[in-house]
């Protein structure tokens, strides 16, 4: 349980889609401009994302990886002994990782467009274009490589870092919706202010970065190691009483 909520405020403060990688960052520029339209994006980036990454994960296990036809024998637990276990079809990864994106952001668009047509209409090409976000590919790209271990884990994640991607777009539609009332100077007003308030806030969520892991690297305490903290002073204490003894003999 530990690790699920460890996974779930990692993604979203620590590992945040948008202030620590930059990913997504043309629907977060451009869909930005009111907060309505930010809610819904985010909304369709958190349902893809929690239904791709599981099943990328599933592909990654079952398919892609090294040996990962095993079960097609029944030498799931022993891939050793199976016929496939030579088979490596990871050069794949990225075909079916974009086909299942491609699949369910089909199935976002269709839902928008018969349940709410003012939001389809006003994300406009932008939705279709969740495709090829970059931090929904991202997120599957990321589980991979970070070897999630079960799918529960890799729900968790993908759950998680729509919700960062959501927050991040959200909150930068509020201040922007704010700063148009403000005295911005002619030459950064747009996108320019916007990429400053995007750093600034990406700093902030920087600071979120020892939240989970200032325990790590402590330093092991007097009662855990007493023995090789003995060992350790030993040579020092004699060194020091051959000095005192030196000194009052001279």
């Amino acid at each position: 349980m530990l690790e699920h909520i460890e996974l779930f405020f990692k993604s979203i403060f620590v590992d945040n889609m948008v202030f620590a990688y930059f990913l997504g960052m043309c629907s977060y520029l451009a869909v930005s401009k009111k907060v309505s339209t930010a809610v819904g994006l985010g909304a369709a980036v958190i349902f893809v994302l929690t239904v791709t990454v599981p099943l990328n994960w599933f592909l990654d296990q079952y398919i892609l990886q090294p040996g990962a036809l095993a079960w097609l024998d029944g030498n799931r637990e022993t891939p050793e002994l199976s016929a496939y276990a030579d088979y490596d079809l990871s050069f794949l990864s990225f075909i079916l990782f974009i086909a299942t994106i491609a699949t369910m952001v089909q199935l976002v668009e269709i839902i928008v467009e018969k349940f709410s047509p003012s939001l389809y209409n006003s994300l406009g090409i932008f939705l279709p274009l969740i495709a090829v976000n970059c931090a929904i590919l991202g997120g599957s790209l990321f589980m991979q490589s970070r070897e999630i271990e079960t799918a529960a884990l890799a729900l968790n994640y993908g759950f998680s870092s729509g919700i960062g991607w959501f927050l991040a777009i959200v909150a930068i539609a509020a201040i922007r919706e704010k700063i148009r009332y403000s005295n911005v100077p002619a030459p950064l007003r747009g996108l320019g202010i916007t990429f400053i308030i995007t750093g600034l806030m990406a700093i902030g969520f920087m600071s979120f970065g020892g939240m989970l892991t200032g325990g790590d690297d402590a330093a092991p305490s007097l009662e855990a190691q007493p023995e090789k903290i003995g060992a350790t002073l030993q040579p020092a204490i004699e060194k020091g009483i051959e000095t005192s003894q030196l000194v009052v003999s001279e």
